[in-house]
């Protein structure tokens, strides 16, 4: 019976990338889409960036920072999705041999860190805008380390079912999901390091830029 749960909960499941693009933006602006396209050409994963991120036109427009907001909220959406679903297998303890149930716990602490590493720096990044007379490399730097920390904590969980031992349905599943947030974090941190490069040249909107 324990196994048919780990089953219907993979099977179910299945579609959570679909619902973990966070909120969508409405309407369409051209010019926005765009700069987010050229934008993305500077992530690891250029074609998942904007895929991500073709959802948040009205929002983005050409601002450097939104765009990396944007980008840390995809991730974050993704992060809690994974950090839930691992959390559900490991009430199905009974299904699992010991060394996967060793390494979903693990998972589970990893995805916790990574989720509020996220979530801190969403609301740094989103308050720099309005913290006058603040040094603009001491907030940066915060959200640059706690991104960088989450990306580090997805890839301590996909290792913890690197061995072969590990090999099956359950960690096809859990690595599916955390490989997608750890391609959205990198991506994230790419854009957060090219506002940071872009600010310190002064080459952003008057809106981007804090004084």
């Amino acid at each position: 019976m324990a196994k048919l749960n780990i089953f219907m909960l993979l099977l179910l499941s299945s579609h959570y990338l679909l619902t973990t693009t966070a909120k969508s933006s409405t309407g369409s602006s051209p010019e926005a889409a765009a700069f987010i396209k050229a934008e993305c050409r500077a992530t690891r994963y250029p074609a998942l960036c904007v895929q991500c991120l073709s959802n948040y036109t009205t929002t983005i427009q050409l601002s450097q920072r939104q765009l990396a907001q944007a980008a840390l909220s995809v991730s974050l959406a993704r992060a809690q999705a994974a950090a839930s679903f691992v959390s559900k297998l490991a009430r199905i303890k009974a299904g699992m041999k010991p060394t996967e149930y060793g390494a979903v716990r693990d998972c589970i602490e990893n995805m916790g860190d990574t989720t509020d590493q996220l979530s801190r720096s969403m609301k740094e990044l989103g308050a720099m805008g309005r913290v006058a007379g603040q040094d603009f490399d001491w907030h940066v730097s915060n959200v640059q380390t706690w991104v960088s920390a989450a990306l580090t904590n997805e890839n301590t969980c996909l290792d913890g079912f690197a061995s072969v031992e590990m090999d099956g349905s359950l960690k096809v599943a859990i690595r599916r999901r955390v490989i997608s947030c750890a391609q959205v974090t990198s991506n994230a941190l790419a854009l957060v390091n090219r506002f940071a490069a872009r600010h310190k040249a002064g080459d952003l909107l008057d809106s981007d830029k804090i004084f």
